[in-house]
């Protein structure tokens, strides 16, 4: 036993002994950029992260070992290209999502201070009677949420947990339902963050309709939600999820990992609370961070975005948001949401003004692990882009432009593949989407299925990631053990990722929507089948 728990520290110290001896020995060693071992850091922290069970020193093995690479194994450049490239840059791209994160941890916990939170759950005990009304609910609410997958993983996790505590889900199968109406939602959502982010990097006035034009055969968002809806009302779970399932009817919620959040759910909070206090914020946070996306967008996405000369009121809704900065939009939203939160709160007199500064600490602390785990998977991100990783896609792709049928099937591994190992769908877009508009013809139904083969395959690369920034807000709005988080999602993940490969190899050769997605839609589901099957009696 004592092996075991000295094994995880081991494997990290080993791999910081191996990189000092290539320090020392190797300093004049040329830096690998643009071939397969661009993608080799990132693989190394995601394989030591699911091996050790801990996350934050193998991406830092995983950041050191981009920098080595990327300098040539030069120690000085290294600590340079780590600390200025990796960490610095990381935290500068990213600030407005960490004010965001910190805005929304703090909303939250005034709304368990002021008892929104109770009264919801109170009131969802009386009405969501049996945990396949809990999931479903969870499932609805993640979908109504469609405008940015940040937003959604927080607010859905928050507002659903003790709903789905009660109902006795663990807390990774929540992981899993706020994961899975995250970015697959806002991948066929056109007024999304993630709908600007690709129509960003499409021909000018061009991207909305592309993205719209591929939602249809985007196989792995819509045979996602088939994939959830079937398994809970088929009431089984299968690989690590059933064990946490099993768990948490016993009532250990966790499994494994550290209790997250249990003090601050048995806060009661105010008895004069009502379901709507919890409502009102909500609708409140909604509606302002998507006319903050707005305003953004129309102001050209400048940060300063009160200045008068970048304002376009020119530009209609869908413009505006093919323009806007979530960035920036996000945090000043969640910003005037959190003081009107407060404004209400303490007007309604259900928490005391000392109590709504008290939380602000609280919902910093809250966020901290996600904001950490954030950083040093951006920082892993940037160190990868040293070493050119879109240069070696765009050349592996480049030799397969022959087989045309097979390219959307080509385009959906290799976006899969891309996003796993970088942890970022936006990446994956700006790798492959000039890609994919130069190999196909352009408006052709081709070129239509290789987009979407691009987008759904950088979402389940997403999804399936260790370092993605959505799996992460996932584990933290659920208040889950991220490797527990990681381990029982991947099977699912990888289930509707094998159902959407044959479904891309099929339309690469059909080319139409209707048979493509019925295929799908039967495969889905008959696979569940066979699965329950060959699993009820384990």
């Amino acid at each position: 036993m004592q092996f075991k728990k000295l094994l995880p520290k081991l494997l990290i110290l080993a791999f910081i002994v191996a990189f000092g001896i290539l320090c020392a020995f190797t300093g004049s060693i040329t830096a690998p950029a643009g071939t397969l071992w661009s993608l080799f850091p990132p693989v190394v922290a995601i394989g030591l992260a699911l091996i050790t069970k801990e996350v934050y020193s193998s991406l830092f093995v995983g950041i050191l070992m981009g920098g080595l690479l990327a300098t040539g194994f030069n120690p000085i450049h290294t600590i340079d290209s780590v600390t200025t490239t990796g960490f610095i840059d990381a935290v500068s791209g990213t600030a407005g999502i960490f004010a965001f994160l910190v805005f929304l941890g703090i909303i939250v916990a005034l709304l368990n201070k002021a008892g929104g939170s109770r009264a919801f759950g109170n009131w969802a005990a009386k009405h969501v009677k049996t945990k396949v009304g809990a999931a479903l609910a969870t499932f609805a609410f993640g979908v109504l949420i469609f405008i940015d997958d940040y937003f959604n993983c927080l607010t859905v996790g928050a507002v659903m947990r003790p709903v789905t505590d009660k109902a006795k889900i663990s807390r990774s199968k929540l992981a899993y339902i706020i994961d899975a109406t995250a970015a697959p939602v806002c991948m066929i959502a056109p007024i999304s963050s993630w709908a600007a982010a690709v129509a960003s990097y499409a021909p000018d006035g061009e991207g909305i309709g592309l993205f719209v034009e591929a939602i249809p055969y985007n196989l792995y968002s819509l045979m996602t939600f088939v994939f959830i809806i079937a398994i809970t009302l088929m009431k089984f779970d299968f690989g690590p999820m059933k064990l946490h399932e099993m768990n948490a009817d016993n009532g250990d919620l966790f499994t494994t990992g550290e209790h997250i959040g249990d003090a601050e759910e048995l806060e009661e909070g105010s008895p004069k609370a009502k379901v709507f206090d919890l409502i009102i914020p909500i609708v409140l946070l909604i509606g302002i961070c998507v006319f903050a996306l707005f305003y953004v967008g129309r102001c050209m996405g400048e940060e300063w975005v009160f200045a008068s000369a970048n304002y376009d009121a020119s530009l209609n809704f869908i413009d505006a948001f093919s323009n806007t900065d979530a960035t920036v939009g996000l945090p000043w939203g969640g910003l005037i949401a959190l003081i009107l939160t407060i404004i209400y709160f303490v007007g309604r007199r259900l928490i005391s003004f000392k109590d709504a500064m008290a939380c602000v600490p609280k919902g910093f602390i809250a966020m901290v692990p996600a904001i950490l785990i954030l950083t040093m998977a951006t920082a892993l991100k940037n160190m990868t882009g040293l070493l050119d990783s879109d240069a070696f896609v765009n050349s592996a792709l480049a030799g397969a432009s022959a087989l045309q049928s097979f390219l959307p099937a080509i385009i959906f591994l290799a976006a899969c593949g891309i996003a796993f190992s970088t942890g970022t769908s936006w990446g994956t877009f700006g790798i492959l989407i000039p890609i994919v508009l130069s190999v196909f013809p352009v408006g052709s139904t081709l070129g239509v299925i290789g987009m979407s083969a691009c987008l759904a395959g950088a979402v389940c690369g997403d999804h399936c990631s260790p370092i993605s920034d959505t799996t992460i807000m996932s584990s933290a709005g659920a208040q889950c053990n991220h490797i527990n988080h990681v381990s029982t999602q991947l099977p699912y993940a990888l289930t509707v990722a094998g159902i959407s490969l044959v479904g891309y190899l099929l339309a690469g050769f059909v080319q139409n929507v209707y048979i493509v997605l019925g295929f799908s839609l039967i495969l889905t589901i008959g696979t569940l089948f066979v699965i329950k099957t060959l699993t009820k009696n384990k």
